[in-house]
């Protein structure tokens, strides 16, 4: 299962599924990742974690906790 986490930079992917449930699922998709959105990774914090991403034509930092959530295709 390959995630948003393991996209490298300068990489496009697109949500297959959100996995969890509860409030931080909610969070995620309050954020604008829901299934079939394409995301870009455009730079990862210099100790790798926050990651900024591009979601519906604006940035968005991700932890990657939060990001191995996003299950990919």
């Amino acid at each position: 299962m390959s995630t948003l986490r393991d996209v490298p930079i300068g990489g496009t992917c697109k949500v297959k599924k959100l996995h969890d449930e509860g409030a931080v699922k909610r969070r995620i998709m309050d954020m604008g990742i829901t299934k079939g959105v394409e995301i870009k990774v455009q730079k990862v914090a210099p100790l790798g974690d926050p990651m900024e991403v591009t979601v519906r034509g604006y940035q968005l930092s991700i932890r990657k906790a939060d990001a191995a959530m996003v299950e990919i295709v």
